[in-house]
């Protein structure tokens, strides 16, 4: 089915030898001794978290991560208990080029990969009546044009938010449900973001790396273990304050106080924003302000296995054009990739916070309405359901981060500066070229480390 549009609409080829290459090599020309008798606190053992520890380790330092949850992994959480590995977090590796860092981790552990395929897609209308080749195109041809409009007409730094943009430029586009569903189902779950949150210029100004996304059939925690290995990992410890002044570092965590020299502040923006952590001194006002400034969205998954398979099990994805916006409207095959018959749905913008707000029995009862919709009686109760509520997480309190209407690319970008040469903040959010990206998060974090090793260094 020729609708290319689909695929990621802004692939670039993105070169690491921008800021990833060069962190990487840097670090590994460093010398080994270069953080003798440095230790360095590292708070979060997510995937920014563990690469700067673990380039940190290698260099010298001591280093202790300090973790609140009783794993590793924060937003990479695999589930195996369906069978085939359900990923709470992060589902995919965006754009595995060889250039791309999570791309790497995962050859370097022998990851099984599944190739998805973006273009092996039906989609049903709010009638439950499969959208026909043609009509599928003219979404897609839509779709982008309306984006493409948008791009063209507004100045850089446009504080409209992509809805309002379309509603005073492009008013039919919002009027078309195609248009509609396709804005959800992929603008919107790219980018965590409700389209009324989210910023009209910006909304595809980051980066991507090529080649189609992929799943990690053999799990996508894999990746983390090499960084993990011979860290001194703290878990189920949630730290209550930072203070970094008078040349040292202290961290209160619920079981005392850690020392060091430095610390890398790795937590999610969610967490950020609900001022979990006390800072003393309070943050810089260029960085609360960032940090308030960028939004921090939401995306819902529910997995459903049933006994036997209803719909085409040749067919990846499925989409749905539910009402409201966003509400399971793009669904994942299993049977494409594994031997269970299993239906991954996703609710994206503003909807995906109205579903973590559900019981489990209503987000199970409200995704099978949604496939009902569709496959009417032939939809059986499931067998197993497993699903995720990000935004109720106390460690995380959503998905990943976003830009705002009136937000620029330094907003997150500025997050990274050194706080009083003492204090370090890594993670997807503070990125703005590999937001929203496990590769993002990974970058952060070798970012910080180098940052550290550079100071120290001179």
């Amino acid at each position: 089915m020729p609708i290319s549009s689909f695929s990621r609409r802004w692939m670039l080829q993105a070169a690491l030898m921008g800021l990833g290459g060069f962190i990487l090599n840097s670090i590994g020309q460093a010398r080994a001794a270069t953080l003798r008798g440095k230790t360095i606190i590292v708070i979060g053992a997510g995937l920014s978290g563990l690469a700067a520890a673990s380039a940190l380790k290698k260099q010298g330092a001591e280093v202790v991560v300090i973790e609140a949850r009783n794993r590793i992994g924060g937003r990479i959480h695999t589930d195996w208990s369906m069978g085939p590995p359900f990923e709470h977090g992060a589902g995919w590796i965006h754009g595995p080029s060889e250039n791309n860092p999570t791309k790497k981790l995962a050859d370097a552990v022998g990851a099984e990969y599944f190739v998805t395929d973006d273009e092996n897609l039906v989609v049903f209308d709010e009638n439950g009546r499969e959208i026909s080749e043609d009509d599928l195109t003219e979404i897609a041809d839509n779709w982008e044009s309306a984006l493409q409009f948008i791009d063209a007409e507004l100045e850089t730094f446009d504080k409209r938010s992509l809805e309002l943009a379309l509603k005073e430029l492009r008013p039919s586009a919002l009027s078309d449900p195609g248009v509609r569903w396709a804005m959800s189902a992929f603008t919107e779950f790219s980018k965590g973001a409700p389209i009324e949150k989210l910023s009209a210029t910006l909304h595809d100004d980051d980066k991507f790396f090529d080649n189609p996304d992929v799943v990690l059939t053999s799990g996508y925690d894999e990746i983390l273990m090499p960084l993990a290995e011979g860290l001194d990992i703290q878990l189920s410890n949630p730290v209550r304050k930072i203070e970094y002044d008078n040349g040292r570092v202290a961290v209160t965590t619920i079981e005392g106080v850690v020392e060091g020299d430095y610390c890398i502040c790795s937590v999610p923006l969610g967490v950020l924003k609900a001022g979990s952590i006390a800072f003393d001194p309070k943050l810089p006002q260029g960085h609360q302000a960032n940090i308030d400034k960028l939004g921090f969205g939401s995306v819902t998954k529910i997995a459903l296995k049933f006994s036997v398979p209803f719909w085409d099990i040749a067919t990846q994805y499925f989409g749905i054009m539910t009402e409201p916006k966003g509400r399971w409207n793009y669904w994942l095959n299993y049977r494409t990739f594994a031997d269970e018959n299993i239906l991954l749905g996703i609710s994206v913008g503003a909807y995906a916070q109205v579903a973590d707000r559900m019981t489990d029995e209503e987000m199970a009862a409200d995704a099978l309405e949604a496939l009902r919709d569709v496959w009417g009686d032939s939809v059986a109760e499931p067998t197993e359901i497993l699903m995720t509520q990000w935004s109720k997480d106390p460690w995380t309190l959503g998905a990943y981060a976003y830009p705002t209407p009136g937000s620029q690319t330094s907003t997150s970008d500025d997050l990274s500066d050194p706080i009083e040469g003492r204090l370090f903040l890594c993670g997807e959010h503070t990125t703005f070229d590999y937001m929203a990206t496990t590769h993002g998060a990974y970058i952060s974090g070798l970012k910080a480390a180098k940052m550290i090793i550079e100071k120290v260094y001179k």
